[in-house]
């Protein structure tokens, strides 16, 4: 079995606009391990829901493949194309159910278009009510029920055909932050139940780092980045996830903490004081490393700023500290915080 349930080649989609043609992709390679969940996260108009919507064919790329468990789905057409779809489930970010249709008759209607018999169809979604917590509104319309309720309609309604891929465009942009919790937390305990591969698109870094296990930056139509979602958000190497992560974990110091340092620094030379900012994450965010160099290299640390946080359960976060001695003294210390797997990043013009 191959370790890939998803793979996107050299994948370019190209729309007639009103001023001409519009590339939304260019050039698209991606691969999505079986099991994960996989966020793809990029700004408004990067190409995300072009993205999504290849892999289940819903937009035709103008130039590569979609493989989905080991079928080349841009080589189909017409009723092989529909039935490789059933593969594929997908969640929308305004719900798309139908007002006419009870919670159970809209997770139904896939497999009524199946042709399903009635007792199989009851056998089937009772169980999806009960996974999504809805059994006691099976009998509600849509405007009976919350956002988060309609949200678990969908997700019902794209298991119902037992899918091997999840795909979510948007699935949660339009609930409130608690909801959203609850969402991202639905969706963990279906792929640990059912093994499922979820593809999660979004603008939120706050999801990503919720549920994500890796995680593809998306800017004007090309992956700008991409690995384990612990490792982009320690070590964003991009302009744009560097912008996407700030505000879940600043890139930059504020303005007061800076204030504060040129006044504490006074007339101390440049060369005997040093602001940096030290990112930890995994195994070396439970290890004493501050109290060590100042331990062995007699320096003094001041902490000004920072935060604390989990990536997927493992510990991650970001700290500000001004060091002061000597050049030689600085200069071993900064080294001896990379040598212990810190991200250190000196700040200057301050």
């Amino acid at each position: 079995m191959e370790s890939s349930v998803i793979k996107l080649q050299d994948i370019f989609q190209t729309y007639q606009g009103p001023a001409g043609p519009v590339e939304a992709l260019r050039g698209i390679d991606l691969h999505v391990p079986r099991g994960e969940i996989f966020g793809v996260i990029g700004r408004s108009g990067a190409g995300k829901s072009s993205l999504v919507r290849t892999i289940n064919l819903l937009n035709r790329p103008s130039a590569g493949t979609v493989r989905v468990d080991g079928v080349d789905l841009t080589a189909l057409d017409g009723a092989a194309l529909r039935a490789a779809r059933r593969d594929i489930g997908m969640i929308f970010q305004h719900f798309n159910l139908l007002s006419s249709r009870t919670v159970f008759d809209n997770v139904a209607l896939p497999l009524e278009l199946e042709g399903l018999r009635r007792a199989d169809i009851v056998s089937r979604v009772l169980p999806l009510l009960e996974l999504v917590g809805l059994c006691e509104l099976r009998d509600r319309y849509p405007a009976q029920i919350s956002g988060g309720q309609k949200q678990r309609v969908g997700i019902a309604r794209a298991l119902a055909s037992r899918p091997k891929v999840l795909l979510s465009d948007e699935a949660t942009s339009a609930l409130d932050p608690e909801t959203t919790r609850a969402i991202l937390t639905l969706l963990r305990e279906i792929r640990r139940e059912l093994g499922l591969t979820i593809v999660l698109i979004t603008h939120q870094m706050q999801v990503i780092k919720q549920v994500a296990d890796q995680v593809a930056v998306i800017d004007v139509g090309r992956i700008v980045e991409q690995g384990q979602t612990l490792n982009v958000f320690s070590r964003p190497s991009h302009e744009v996830t560097r912008s996407l992560l700030d505000d879940v974990v600043p890139q930059t110091l504020p303005e007061p903490v800076l204030a504060r340092v040129r006044a504490m620094l006074g007339g101390v030379p440049a060369s005997q004081a040093s602001l940096l900012r030290l990112v930890f994450a995994g195994e070396e965010s439970d290890q004493p490393i501050l109290s060590d160099v100042i331990r062995r290299f007699a320096i003094d640390l001041n902490l000004l700023h920072g935060q604390i946080d989990e990536v997927q359960g493992q510990p991650f976060g970001a700290l500000a500290v001004l060091a002061r001695g000597s050049q030689d003294q600085l200069k071993a210390t900064v080294a001896h915080l990379r040598r212990s797997g810190v991200l250190v990043q000196e700040v200057a013009h301050v």
